[in-house]
């Protein structure tokens, strides 16, 4: 007994003084409409993305985002499609000094066309959700308009969300209780009376300390009436849950329904590290070498930037060592920049400033000639491939999946990925009737394991663009479409690239044969098998779908289980010209490969181009060029010169289209008005990279912004190309570096997961159960935490920040890369400098 009340006692005490310090600061209201003070920032409703973990009231202290979705919920524990509220005005009273939203259950949204279906109990309150600052504390707040319905006391509670990657193997105290933050979810647990696994809290009691032992990450919550709090890992029920704190609301309770006290620790003068910034692969020795350093805005102490060249025996040798130019302030961080252009001796190099060193990079003319682009091509795109075993040496990535593909989806259905099915199927086919030739072809798209059209249309022609422009013979695969076999590093004679190329054509042109018009895309149909993590052929039995007496009772993936994939349609001109473009810029490559295929291709583009009406030309403009230049027929070069004002109106939309085709066509009235805007075009591009240190136009949303990056940055390269007295190469070449490791924000990985000396090694892909990768993935990349906060979370769960995706999201990497391979080891004319 003695010996407990020691250690209660030196715990108390060890508290104590962590929540003692810093007391010439407090929370205060900043010109953004959060509580801020040094170390410390307390947003409200600033984002609102509860089912990707931010949203409610976040908190980011000392520098990492700890806590998000702090809110009322009718769940323990919530995970994907289930109910959140509405989201009103932001309130900001400076004279009460409080922020407060107005929320409201249902969520209105659920009503929107095309929205993931909710289904939402029958309960509908209003509230307010507010923040106080209390000196170095601050208080959640919920008033209720109304008091809760009784039957509704003990599920609707107060949750606020701890990041789980932060808290691994750090304890926490409710109490008297403690324990630790476990890596994986444990029990005990039990079957609520809805039928539903709910695991036990970890603990419960009035007041929560967690990592007492971590200054930089003690934070207490105090629960000031009402029920306990009880800490629970939402982990249980939904792999990509977070930890919890939940306290439920009391029965009659209105005002001050919900009151906590928060108060996170936060260091003494805290200062952000500085952070350098580079290209994780390396650089070209005629590209522009630029490392850009975060800094805190509070840091004036401006240090010696060093560039250090790794010598062959060992140690370094110092090559610059000078103060970085000042660049400016961009989101919540002051920037430095340090140009070491002129060095382009070969070898391997860090650069260092203050305590921070970089991972070790090249510079090489043979930068980009090896281990960038490749992975993307033979590992993730072969493992991303439906309806094929995927072999890779002594592993097995996933069996001949989907082999029961398709059926009709059922009319009026508004599937919760967000596909919607019409009153009518849109083709002769009954719904749930099956649909043939669409157990062949086709990618994964991402961890989904639905295939979007707009994904397998967008892939081929990327991949046909490659092929044409570089002439990448690579070959280290074996694809073998008879037997549905794919063989990882076994190469078998035929180019990747066009192997690829046939994969995703046959998908979309066996689905266009069968049903006589494209597909919207082909999903499962449940739930249960929606969020099923691991192999692919255990989605579906393999055998298509006999309805029987007994079959809708035969468990998911059993013979005889009505499991088989929905294939929906649509009618979406846009769309359907989109797809028909990719089909014509894939018979250009396929057409001494697989005649047939890419005949049948042609087939289905010219007669889409013929019979899809749309009111905007700039819909039809892809498809006629990749049609001009696969027929050379000239009712293409006539429209696209008849419709000059309105792309010319367009040109950041057009202009890249256009440019590969630029030189073909001599109306001078077309030349003319497409330069023009091709000029002023440029003059913006200039005008938003100058606003941020990373030399592009980059403005950062919700989602990680690398894909849009990548996409930007393929652009450019047809801009150039066409128009080089016009456009430089250097937005292009920033685009790559940014994607490589040149990004705001403290994790400065390459988005190109096994790229680089360091890459994102946990990402949203089909593997992301194992908290694992795909080499040659590419994930969407730092996002922003609105207003001001950038991140990049080690999590494989976040899919608005490490998914993996097709179409742009990987042909615009593969681009990339050669595109920077072949402009800067070609010879540049003289009178065209960067």
């Amino acid at each position: 007994m003695k010996s407990f009340i020691l250690s209660c006692y030196i715990y108390c005490f060890s508290v104590t003084i962590c929540f003692a310090q810093n007391q010439g600061d407090s929370l205060r209201i900043n010109e953004q409409e959060y509580l801020e003070m040094r170390g410390l920032n307390v947003m409200l409703a600033h984002d609102f993305y509860p089912e990707s973990h931010q949203g409610g009231v976040g908190i980011i202290q000392n520098g990492i985002r700890v806590a998000t979705n702090g809110d009322l919920r009718l769940e323990p524990t919530p995970g994907q499609w289930q109910p959140v509220p509405k989201v009103g005005e932001r309130f900001v009273d400076r004279e009460k000094n409080n922020i407060s939203v107005k929320m409201a259950y249902p969520d209105e949204a659920k009503n929107r066309k095309g929205f993931n279906p909710i289904e939402y109990p029958e309960l509908e309150f209003s509230y307010n959700l507010k923040i106080i600052p209390q000196g170095k504390s601050f208080k959640i707040i919920v008033d209720l308009d109304e008091a809760l319905p009784e039957e509704w006391i003990g599920k609707v509670g107060m949750n606020i969300e701890f990041f789980p990657g932060y808290l691994f193997g750090k304890s926490y105290y409710m109490d008297n209780e403690f324990g630790i933050f476990n890596r994986q979810a444990n029990g005990p647990g039990s079957i609520n009376k809805d039928g539903e696994f709910e695991i036990d809290p970890m603990a419960t009691g009035k007041e929560l300390v967690i990592a007492p032992e971590t200054p930089r990450q003690t934070l207490k919550i105090e629960n000031l009436k009402g029920n306990e709090l009880a800490l629970i890992d939402g982990r249980a029920q939904h792999s990509n849950g977070w930890f919890i704190v939940r306290s439920l609301v009391p029965s009659g309770a209105t005002k001050n329904a919900i009151e906590w006290l928060i108060t996170p620790n936060t260091l003494e003068d805290y200062t952000y590290d500085p952070v350098v910034q580079i290209s994780q692969v390396g650089y070209h020795p005629a590209q522009e070498k630029i490392a850009i350093i975060e800094t805190d805005q509070n840091d004036t102490s401006v240090k010696e930037a060093k560039l250090l060249r790794v010598d062959n025996q060992g140690g370094f040798t110092e090559i610059i060592s000078e103060n970085p130019s000042e660049w400016g302030e961009f989101l919540r961080y002051k920037y430095y920049q340090l140009d070491f252009t002129n060095i382009k001796e070969p070898g391997m190099y860090v650069v260092q400033y203050g305590d921070y060193t970089t991972e070790a990079f090249q510079i090489s003319k043979d930068i980009y000639k090896r281990d960038v682009w490749q992975p993307t091509l033979e590992y993730f795109l072969p493992v991303q491939m439906c309806h094929m075993l995927v072999n890779d040496r002594y592993k097995i990535w996933h069996g001949r999946c989907h082999l029961d593909d398709a059926r009709m989806a059922p009319v009026d259905t508004n599937h919760f990925d967000g596909y919607l099915q019409s009153p009518e199927t849109l083709t002769s086919f009954e719904p749930g009737e099956h649909v043939p030739g669409l157990d062949a072809g086709g990618w994964h798209d991402a961890g989904d394991y639905d295939l979007r059209i707009e994904s397998q249309a967008s892939t081929i022609q990327g991949l046909s663009h490659i092929y044409e422009i570089f002439e990448e013979d690579y070959d280290n695969t074996t694809i073998n479409q008879e037997t549905k076999t794919v063989d990882i590093l076994q190469p078998d004679g035929k180019p990747d690239f066009l192997q690829q190329i046939e994969h995703g054509t046959i998908h979309i042109v066996n689905g266009y044969k069968s049903l006589g018009r494209f597909y919207r895309g082909v999903i499962v149909p449940t739930l249960d098998q929606y969020v099923l993590l691991g192999d692919p052929v255990n989605h579906s039995d393999g055998e298509i779908y006999k309805e029987t007496d007994t079959s809708t009772e035969i468990p998911l993936g059993q013979e005889g289980a009505p499991d088989d994939r929905w294939v929906f349609t649509e009618d979406n001109p846009r769309r359907e010209m989109q797809s028909a473009a990719a089909l014509a810029a894939s018979y250009r490559t396929l057409k001494d490969f697989n005649t047939e295929l890419a005949e049948d291709a042609l087939e289905i583009a010219e007669k889409t181009w013929e019979n899809t009406n749309t009111d905007n030309p700039v819909h039809k403009l892809s498809l006629s060029v990749e049609l001009f230049k696969s027929t050379s027929d000239d009712k293409y070069e006539d429209f696209i010169t008849k419709n000059t004002e309105i792309f010319s109106e367009n040109i950041a939309q057009t202009g890249w289209v256009i440019a590969a085709v630029f030189d073909e066509i001599q109306d001078e009235n077309f030349r003319n008005k497409i330069k023009a805007s091709v000029e002023s075009y440029y003059q913006e591009v200039e005008k938003m990279g100058a606003q941020t240190p990373y030399g592009m136009p980059y403005e950062p949303d919700i989602w990680g912004a690398g894909w849009g990056i990548q996409n930007f940055g393929m652009k450019q390269y047809f801009l150039h190309t066409a128009f080089p007295e016009i456009f430089p190469k250097k937005y292009m070449l920033n685009a790559l570096n940014f994607v490589l490791g040149t990004h705001p924000g403290v994790n400065t990985s390459s988005f190109a997961s096994g790229v680089g000396s360091r890459s994102l090694t946990q990402a949203y892909g089909m593997n992301r159960g194992d908290f694992s990768f795909t080499p040659g993935g590419i994930g969407s990349g730092t996002a922003l935490i609105r207003p001001d906060f950038p991140e990049l979370l080690e999590w494989p769960f976040l899919w608005q920040q490490t998914e993996y995706v097709l179409g742009g999201g990987t042909t615009d990497y593969l681009f990339l890369v050669l595109a920077a391979d072949k402009l800067l080891n070609e010879r540049q004319e003289a009178k065209f400098p960067d």
